[in-house]
């Protein structure tokens, strides 16, 4: 009798195996599906100017997080590409510097799409040719600038980086500029503007005549408020989260998305580990740095503070990036066994960020980041070949294939068209 009724369970076991793995058979293949017809935007992918040359660049497979062949593999249709400068004196020469800075990465992205891989990617300044490249089967690039320090005081800079191809721009970023207070303020409540100087009030307006959009993602709550009652046409926060789930200061409160519901606008929910769970993320990057600065040494690498880093110049940092990516690429089999003890910040933590701001704003406002080779990157989604995961985890949560698609680019596309009709009535007035 007992061998029978072992039997039974042996046999009951294996069929709730082979129905869980029909299921997840079936989830697979539907968001699969879904995922090849809508359109995919990523709005925030940093980039090193390094991996813009004839030897190295983005045709190959680089140990970065988005490179052509990753996007080809998880299909990632549309990646914004970053013009970013970090901040520095808000003096004549740092302006001059940053700008140069800011130009060597226009110029980048357009010999990626010029020179290096015309056939294959494209760049887009408008939903029209987003949607006309994707539909020829190209891969799109689209340029945002973070950090507005690189105009200095020079307002006609923001119609040159609008010429150039940048859509959307946030004012601030780590430190205040002389644009606007940067939500890095918070930390000693110490302010230079009180949220937005004269210049930078004289920028919203004139990115809303030029039809560019204004990213809300580094600037201080306050700066963000006045940005909103300025502003003609919706804002974006390009790389941001719910603070309520995350109680970190690069995050929006709920005052504050209400604001992009109120106002038609839409944030992009982040991959950024610590901007999703900091708990969590502090947990296992305690524990991963261990293996890191183990395997620095043996690659005779020194591990920086995040302070000094930040102290680089441009160049340097960019080269200190890539050389910690190696380390971190040759740590990675040693990094994949402590997940067996210490569970990362994952793809269903990120989601819980969207149902959030789906539950409070609507899902018209709502869209995806991931802040990779920036810091962003979570598991299951640590590059643009995982890029499919985040539709299989929406799928498996209930949401339909147009919701997805919503969540995924058109309402970016929608913003994007709302305020190019902003400035072509602004012309005619």
């Amino acid at each position: 009798m007992k061998l029978n009724l072992l039997s039974l369970a042996l046999i009951f076991t294996g069929n709730l195996v082979v129905a869980q793995q029909n299921s997840d058979d079936a989830l697979l293949e539907k968001a699969k599906e879904i995922h090849e017809k809508v359109i995919t935007i990523d709005t925030h992918a940093d980039i090193n100017i390094n991996n813009f040359t004839e030897e190295r660049n983005y045709t190959m497979d680089l140990e970065n997080q988005v490179t052509l062949p990753k996007m080809e593999a998880g299909g990632l249709d549309v990646a914004w590409f970053i013009v970013y400068t970090g901040q520095d004196e808000l003096d004549g020469e740092g302006f001059k510097n940053a700008y140069k800075n800011a130009m060597s990465k226009f110029d980048a992205i357009h010999k990626l799409v010029k020179d290096f891989a015309p056939n294959q990617i494209g760049l887009a300044t408008n939903s029209e040719e987003v949607r006309k490249l994707t539909s020829e089967g190209k891969k799109v690039a689209m340029i945002g600038v973070e950090n507005g320090y690189p105009i200095g005081k020079d307002i006609e800079n923001v119609e040159k980086f609008y010429d150039l191809g940048a859509r959307y721009m946030s004012l601030s970023h780590q430190g205040h500029s002389q644009l606007s207070d940067s939500n890095t303020g918070e930390e000693n409540d110490e302010w230079l503007h009180n949220g937005l100087s004269n210049l930078g009030k004289e920028v919203i307006a004139e990115m809303n005549r030029l039809g560019m959009m204004i990213d809300v993602s580094h600037p201080s709550k306050e700066a963000i408020k006045q940005m909103f009652e300025l502003s003609k046409a919706p804002l974006i926060a390009s790389h941001s989260s719910a603070r309520q789930l995350c109680n970190h200061s690069r995050n929006l409160d709920d005052e504050l998305l209400m604001l992009f519901k109120e106002h038609g606008g839409v944030v992009q929910t982040v991959a950024f580990s610590a901007y999703v769970d900091t708990e969590k993320t502090q947990a296992f990057n305690k524990a991963s740095d261990k293996v890191y600065e183990k395997k620095a040494e043996e690659m005779s690498f020194e591990v920086l503070p995040r302070d000094a880093v930040r102290a680089l110049s441009n160049e340097d940092r960019n080269t200190y990036y890539a050389d910690f990516q190696k380390v971190r690429a040759a740590a990675a089999p040693e990094v994949e066994l402590l997940k067996q003890k210490i569970e990362p910040v994952g793809v269903s933590d990120f989601v819980d960020h969207i149902d959030y701001m789906v539950d409070l704003i609507g899902i018209e406002h709502v869209g995806i980041s991931s802040d990779f080779d920036g810091g962003g990157g979570i598991d299951g989604w640590q590059d643009a070949s995982e890029t499919l995961n985040i539709t299989k985890e929406l799928v498996k949560r209930g949401y339909t294939e147009a919701e997805i698609a919503k969540l995924w680019g058109e309402n970016l596309l929608r913003v994007m068209d709302e305020v190019d009709a902003v400035a072509a009535e602004l012309k005619k007035a």
